[in-house]
């Protein structure tokens, strides 16, 4: 069922909401924020890639008195297509600066360098195959369009890259970056300290939880979901100290930003138990395991991207339970687990 896309709307305090559209995708619209700056307009997120989209932003802007061509910058929570993709598009229509934290601007720089020389077709395929992807499944992925017939082009590179504890460059007022990792290692979100309210991107949302996922699924020494726990609890801590009302990039803004990350919070520890469930003394491939797993959709009618989405899901649960001590990793092509 399609969401219904809600108008641009006035929040006071120089602070505005634009509903931007996804076309082709559930989540229906990101809601992007603009904020009124001594040197200009400055966007939280810029919304998907898309004409539709583009309309929707310049659009909710003038419908709002305000204009794109006057942005000073556009702050980007993470590098997500939905949230990113406009962002050079803003700033060829104003000159504004595009921000972004350090961690999602390599992977930015590093996902151009892949589609420039041609390999991310054979990226995925090999990171499928090293999850135990039959040959079958390879060759439905190869020749699967995105979802929705949409391509998924890079994001534009950005022009600055911020730290946690940083002041974003807003004159006149006080936004600071909370670093969030997990939904990407470079999430943030952004605490309004001058107007108590907190910026939440895809940490946390009032009823969905975002995708975490671990890419490659092999990749060592990190634990994006033991990350995201963390920086869940840190959030919350935040919002209710400061008293924060939270506002999303997805669905609809809310007040108690601790109690909905405790919520999220124990969602992911069941599961983890669903997970090391699915366990046994004989090794089973990542392929296998998350193929078990319960999802939203049938496994077996699953789109070919989101089953790589899922595979990753599968992979960042197993590697927090192997932090804790609670499987064997055997690695190795193609990855295999046992408890």
């Amino acid at each position: 069922m399609a969401r219904v896309r809600p108008e641009p709307e006035a929040l006071g305090g120089g602070l505005w909401s634009v509903p931007v559209p996804i076309p082709g995708n559930p989540l229906g619209y990101t809601l992007v924020y603009a904020l009124e700056s001594e040197r200009g307009l400055v966007l939280i997120d810029a919304g998907w890639e898309h004409e539709e989209s583009w309309t929707a932003l310049t659009g909710g802007l003038a419908a709002l008195g305000l204009d794109v061509a006057d942005v000073y910058g556009v702050v980007v929570t993470h590098h997500h297509p939905d949230h990113a993709g406009l962002a050079g598009r803003v700033r060829a229509a104003s000159g504004a600066w595009i921000a972004m934290h350090h961690a999602d601007a390599a992977v930015v720089r590093a996902f151009h360098a892949l589609v420039d020389g041609g390999g991310r077709r054979a990226w995925d395929l090999a990171a499928l195959r090293a999850a135990g992807a039959g040959e079958a499944e390879l060759a439905e992925y190869q020749q699967a369009d995105a979802p929705g017939g949409r391509r998924i082009d890079p994001p534009a590179k950005p022009d600055r890259e911020v730290s946690d504890g940083e002041l974003i460059d807003l004159p006149g007022r006080k936004l600071r970056v909370i670093w969030t990792p997990g939904h990407s290692p470079g999430h943030i979100c952004l605490h309004l300290e001058d107007a108590g309210r907190m910026f939440t991107g895809d940490h946390v949302l009032p009823r969905i939880t975002p995708h975490i996922g671990l890419y490659p699924y092999d990749t060592p020494d990190v634990d994006p979901l033991g990350d995201y726990l963390e920086s869940l609890s840190r959030v919350a801590d935040i919002g209710a100290a400061a008293a924060a009302a939270a506002l999303p990039a997805h669905e609809h803004r809310f007040s108690d930003i601790a109690a909905r990350a405790g919520e999220i919070a124990e969602h992911h520890e069941e599961r983890l138990s669903e997970v090391a469930g699915l366990l046994t003394d004989e090794p089973a491939t990542l392929w296998d395991i998350a193929s078990r797993m319960t999802w939203n959709v049938d496994w077996s009618t699953m789109h070919p991207v989101m089953r790589r989405m899922a595979t990753g899901e599968a992979a960042a649960h197993l590697r927090t339970l192997d932090r804790r001590g609670l499987l064997h990793a055997h690695g190795g092509s193609p990855l295999t687990y046992s408890r």
